[in-house]
């Protein structure tokens, strides 16, 4: 009888894996499907036994199209066996996870859903910036900045400036001007700490802490990359930073607000 789980693999690292997710795949996995920005590590906890497809899709490259993703999904599903749709992240964080689910139950499948350790929250983690902080960030707001695509709406930059929480932008890196000049206009103050976190929680992880107005400065660094704005980003840990390679900018004077 075939299994179907739709798996968050986190933000990279092996050991953020969570134990249930790591368990599937050392002992249930006979096909996995596995996005890009899925790390080797992850991939080498696969049971030697299984079929590995890399079905990658990253923004602005060639990618494997949604459809065909979901139409293997069926097709290992159909043939009895365990299938592992394996996702960078968590599967319901703009990881397209709940139109795979419904694909699968339109077809008669129910599928386990193992969560994982978003980047949102984990990655600015690693410079000891929560997302939320008593006396300076009520709440967190996650947006994607990819718009237009499989009719998903612009942000509306404006509403968010005023929402007074932490924003944190997925797949934003080539719009750091543009969200730059919507969020300054809409009124957030051009001093508000930001910061761009790349390649988080791989060895290779840089990052820039610097202001909202100097934020289109960190557009050379590589994707992936998640934006955090707002003031919890002046508790950045400068020891946690000293640790980590990569372009970082620790003068501003407020970082030490709080």
């Amino acid at each position: 009888m075939s299994k179907v789980y739709l798996i968050g693999a986190g933000p990279g690292a092996g050991d953020l894996l969570t134990l249930r997710a790591a368990r599937i795949l050392a002992d249930e996995a006979e096909v996995v499907l596995a996005d890009e920005l899925v790390s080797a590590e992850v991939l080498s906890l696969v049971r030697s036994q299984a079929r590995i497809l890399k079905v990658g899709k990253r923004g602005g490259k060639a990618s494997t199209p949604q459809a065909f993703i979901e139409r293997l999904m069926l097709r290992y599903a159909r043939q009895g066996r365990t299938v592992v749709r394996l996702k960078g992240g968590d599967p319901f964080m703009f990881g397209r996870g709940g139109e795979e689910l419904l694909t699968l139950r339109a077809a008669g499948f129910e599928a386990e859903v193992v969560s994982g350790l978003t980047a949102g929250i984990a990655v600015p983690a690693t410079l000891g910036i929560p997302v939320t902080h008593r006396g300076l960030a009520a709440g967190v707001t996650f947006v994607t900045a990819r718009a237009g695509t499989q009719g998903s709406p612009e942000p509306d930059w404006a509403a968010l400036a005023k929402t007074g929480t932490t924003l944190v932008i997925y797949m934003g890196l080539a719009r750091l001007g543009e969200i730059t000049r919507e969020l300054l206009a809409a009124g957030l103050a051009p001093h508000t700490p930001a910061a761009v976190i790349a390649q988080g929680c791989q060895p290779e992880q840089q990052q820039v802490i610097t202001t909202l107005v100097e934020l289109p400065e960190a557009a050379g660094l590589p994707a992936p990359a998640i934006i955090v704005i707002g003031a919890v980003v002046s508790l950045a840990q400068a020891d946690r930073l000293s640790g980590l390679a990569g372009l970082t900018s620790l003068d501003n004077p407020l970082r030490h607000a709080a």
